[in-house]
């Protein structure tokens, strides 16, 4: 389970990737239900390291911070030179014995010059994947994805995606309530679908075009019959209009973003009541207990029973 965290600040860190993880693994919210982990910034040794927009940190551990945590994390840095030998050592070590390793941005330079992204699947920011996959050429980089997870190893695009990468890593740890409520506190959403090409090749549209109201509106009415027809009618556009601009706000199709907010309800249910599959299926609007388990198994590599027993919580005990 993850309890423990370290973030390994390079010097010219970037700030905000930096922040990302301070914001998600370095604050107790377990006074508003959700989790408390032990978190370290730490550096190759203990000192002052400058950040990449001109202010410094003074970090207080070495590179010892990493050697018993859970999670050892690599935000971006402002040149994606060599590491020193020993960073690369400290990621190489976390991975070995089954910690978690996620790097932010540019983080993943680092991670490919330890070894660690060799034959496996990747990202990183969209400005930089040819020269990831240049740099890396045994990597298999995937320029479309706000992350991605392959083997305990998480890689993210850049700045905001390290959001999702983040609270991926806790709902695939802890659940989907853990990740939840770390969203509700940083009023972000618990998982984005789409991926980073969307930033890169559509404008994004202006406040009097948004879906969100429409999103919105979306998640409280997952178990009705939420049809193209139905929905584009009720922004007052053709439905081909209604796809376009669905796809440029959320990277994906109708259909792809009810059925991953679906199982997000699903999650949440299982974790958080006692109802039965069929009532869970039909509240989250999948109908019934088989086309939910469809879905688990097809995203989630489990069933709703073997989800609802492992994060479940624990029975209290009488006396």
């Amino acid at each position: 389970m993850l309890r423990s965290v370290a973030a390994i600040a390079l010097p010219n860190t970037a700030p905000f990737e930096l922040g990302v993880l301070c914001e998600v693994f370095g604050i107790d919210r377990t006074d508003t239900g959700g989790p408390s982990f032990d978190f370290t910034v730490c550096g190759i040794e203990p000192g002052v390291v400058p950040t990449k927009t001109g202010f410094s940190l003074v970090v207080e551990h070495g590179l010892e911070a990493t050697r018993d945590v859970d999670l050892v994390a690599m935000p971006a840095y402002g040149d994606t030179g060599p590491v020193p030998e020993v960073v690369l050592d400290a990621l190489r070590d976390a991975h070995a014995r089954g910690a978690w390793v996620l790097s932010i941005c540019s983080g993943s330079f680092a991670l490919g010059q330890a070894g660690l992204l060799d034959d496996r699947r990747c990202t990183t920011h969209w400005m930089y994947t040819d020269e990831l996959a240049r740099r890396v050429p045994a990597a298999r980089v995937d320029p479309a994805v706000l992350y991605v997870e392959d083997d305990r190893i998480i890689t993210s695009a850049g700045t905001a995606a390290g959001i999702d990468a983040c609270l991926h890593l806790v709902r695939r740890e802890l659940g989907a309530a853990a990740a939840s409520a770390v969203a509700r506190r940083m009023v972000v959403p618990p998982h984005r679908d789409g991926g980073q090409a969307q930033y890169v090749d559509t404008p994004l549209p202006c406040d009097a075009d948004t879906l969100a109201p429409l999103l919105g509106w979306m998640v409280e009415h997952l178990d009705e019959d939420l049809s193209v027809p139905d929905l584009a009618a009720r922004v007052l556009v053709s439905e081909r209009t209604f796809a376009r601009r669905f796809r440029a706000e959320t990277g994906t199709t109708p259909a792809a973003w009810i059925t991953r907010q679906r199982l997000v309800r699903a999650q949440e249910l299982l974790e958080q009541s006692d109802v039965g599959i069929e009532e869970v299926a039909r509240l989250c609007g999948f109908g019934t207990a088989a086309v939910l388990r469809h879905h688990f198994a097809r995203s989630l590599g489990t069933s709703p029973q073997a989800y609802r027993r492992t994060f479940a919580p624990a029975p209290v005990p009488v006396g």
